[in-house]
């Protein structure tokens, strides 16, 4: 119940930031750290799609689970303010 809270927590802390930059940090292990920015284009009932700038593909697509955002497998930020984080 708890982890279920805390998915909607962050889909809401997400949902109006829709079409706004977004700078995303993935840690895929094995010292495999990568870093982007983008414009966060969709939130989905489980799932949230970052359309990424590339300079050798015009946009590219990636999305990553809510439940990412809780086990700090990803981090995003928007405005230098850290999705996910409690606030005091």
């Amino acid at each position: 119940m708890a982890q279920n809270n805390s998915l909607q927590r962050i889909k809401a802390q997400l949902d109006p930031l829709v079409g706004k930059r977004v700078s995303v940090r993935a840690n895929w292990g094995r010292k495999r750290i990568t870093e982007a920015e983008g414009i966060l284009e969709k939130t989905y009932p489980k799932i949230f799609v970052v359309a990424l700038n590339g300079k050798t593909n015009p946009v590219k697509r990636i999305s990553y689970t809510y439940a990412d955002i809780i086990t700090q497998l990803v981090e995003v930020r928007a405005d230098n303010k850290r999705i996910g984080e409690l606030e005091a």
